[in-house]
């Protein structure tokens, strides 16, 4: 697994281009969202959680269902479905789906006037698998197939996802390090044109308290990317202090845990609260809150945060073990 840590860097300098296939930046867990949207190392039931980090799908129940739904800018809906397979002790395997429907719009001829509507909509194809190397460490990786279709244009791309995971039980301390992205376009809308995914390097780890019921986050989000345009304008780059550029990287949540089946989460990821402050979309740009309950099978959570200037997302996760 190192290996191919390593070797993912080979490929990552293609990928520092803007990115398109963004729908891969949203979050597939309710509870993921609600610690600030970045989030590798969370250890949970739940077989959303190894859409970030997929050596987490091990800590998933067997024969898992999860399904998933967001409201997203403008009335578009993120729609999400997962499901976990354990084979033997060591092995896991998951399938998952996910959509984001940008609902229609009016078509116009070179006049302007309408002459129909077209659609447009993200579609995001996955498996994946994992491996417990031991009692404290797990790998996983993930294949996904992201197909744009855009008023009858579409583009294709094949992503990789690598990931690690060391969970201390005893300390509930998990530190986990993904890729996540790898990959490149395989057919785009029209001749010419390319596009690049959203690579991103992660290092995460997550501590529960030992006399206090809460659990804080650490996530440090596209390593890969310091000092450049991708966050500070050209001209104000070498003005930037390393304090600066590493907050803008730098995603925290904490859950509270009243009881052994209640969460509530708060998260806050700087760069979204930079972006979205520089649109003058309010004091509250950044931050994320959320809940849940897990049952032995059954598990519901929702979260709200806000991913554009003009609206905030809700977010639902259900899930299910048969």
């Amino acid at each position: 697994m190192g290996i191919l840590f390593c070797g993912c860097f080979v490929c990552m300098q293609a990928q520092e281009a803007t990115s398109s296939y963004n729908v891969l930046r949203l979050p597939v867990s309710s509870h993921a969202a609600a610690l600030g949207g970045e989030n590798i190392s969370n250890i949970e039931d739940s077989p959303a959680a190894a859409w970030s980090n997929p050596a987490l799908m091990s800590n998933v129940t067997d024969n898992s269902l999860g399904l998933s739904l967001m409201t997203y800018n403008n009335g578009s809906l993120h729609l999400g479905a997962q499901y976990v397979k354990a084979f033997g002790e060591r092995h896991t395997a998951a399938v998952t789906a996910q959509m984001l429907n940008h609902g229609t719009m009016d078509e116009t001829d070179e006049t302007g006037r309408v002459v129909g509507s077209v659609s447009a909509k993200d579609i995001v194809m996955g498996v994946g698998y994992s491996y417990l190397l031991s009692d404290e460490w797990t790998g996983g990786a993930s294949l996904r197939v992201i197909d744009q279709n855009y008023a009858g244009y579409t583009s294709i791309a094949l992503g990789v996802d690598l990931g690690l995971n060391y969970f201390d039980e005893d300390s509930d301390l998990s530190v986990s390090a993904t890729a996540r992205n790898i990959g490149a376009q395989v057919k785009s809308f029209y001749d010419g044109q390319s596009a690049h995914l959203p690579f991103t390097l992660q290092l995460g780890l997550t501590k529960g308290l030992e006399h206090l019921p809460v659990r804080f986050s650490v996530t440090l989000t596209d390593l890969t990317r310091w000092k450049t345009k991708y966050y500070f304008h050209p001209a104000d780059v070498e003005k930037i202090s390393f304090g600066r550029m590493l907050a803008n990287h730098l995603v925290i949540g904490l859950d509270i845990l009243p009881t052994d089946y209640l969460y509530l989460s708060l998260g806050y990821n700087a760069r979204r609260a930079y972006e979205l402050k520089s649109a003058d979309a309010g004091k509250m740009a950044g931050f994320a809150l959320g809940g849940g309950v897990n049952l032995r099978r059954l598990k519901v959570g929702v979260s709200y945060a806000k991913y554009h200037v003009d609206n905030a997302s809700l977010m639902f996760n259900v899930a299910y073990a048969f």
